[in-house]
């Protein structure tokens, strides 16, 4: 189940509010002009499904977000755990990278198809953590300061949206604020 936790960015240990509705979720996150939606899981997807089959499975929906944001390039990445010590470094690294406070030029918009990541929003005085589960649509504005946590062990599958062909570019902040929050591995385990 999605779950919405709010912090001020000042007191990492005091909850302001915690919902696992995804109707609140998305009256909180509207003011901040993030869009968060529900969609149908493919239950027939399988596995190990391509990049081509995990689109063909949401097409209609990514149709829609596409028209409607002018997304020019629509894509496919996966995480899938292994003890394999190449993809254990690989994984601890890509963590690290996203978990840096950043902005990006660009809209961020990501639906989970399977698994789980933590979207961090630094708002103002606060900060929204938004983990999102398979089914979980979240649009980052652009300019809006975050980052993300796909936690120690990464298992997902996302589709990404975007303007041109320049895909993922960050730009770091420099601050540590990220390091004072709860990760993903803490807030999935404290629902």
């Amino acid at each position: 189940m999605t779950l919405l936790t709010v912090w001020p960015d000042d007191r990492p240990d005091e909850v302001t509010l915690r919902s696992e509705d995804a109707a609140e979720i998305a009256d909180v996150l509207k003011p901040l002009d993030v869009r968060f939606e529900r969609w149908d899981v493919a239950a027939d997807l399988p596995e190990a499904a391509t990049q081509e089959e995990i689109l063909a499975a949401y097409r209609p929906q990514i149709d829609r977000i596409a028209a409607s944001e002018g997304y020019q390039v629509v894509d496919a990445v996966r995480m899938t755990p292994s003890d394999d010590p190449e993809w254990v470094a690989e994984a601890a690294a890509a963590r690290q990278k996203f978990l840096a406070e950043h902005t990006h030029d660009d809209d961020e918009d990501r639906f989970f198809a399977r698994g789980a990541g933590v979207f961090y929003l630094h708002v103002g005085a606060s900060v929204y953590a938004v983990l999102c589960e398979a089914g979980d649509l979240l649009s980052v504005p652009a300019n809006t300061t975050h980052w993300f946590d796909m936690g120690t062990r990464p298992d997902y599958v996302s589709i990404r949206f975007f303007h041109d062909d320049g895909g993922w570019v960050g730009n770091f902040t420099g601050a540590t604020l990220s390091s004072d929050f709860p990760d993903f591995d803490t807030l999935a385990a404290g629902r």
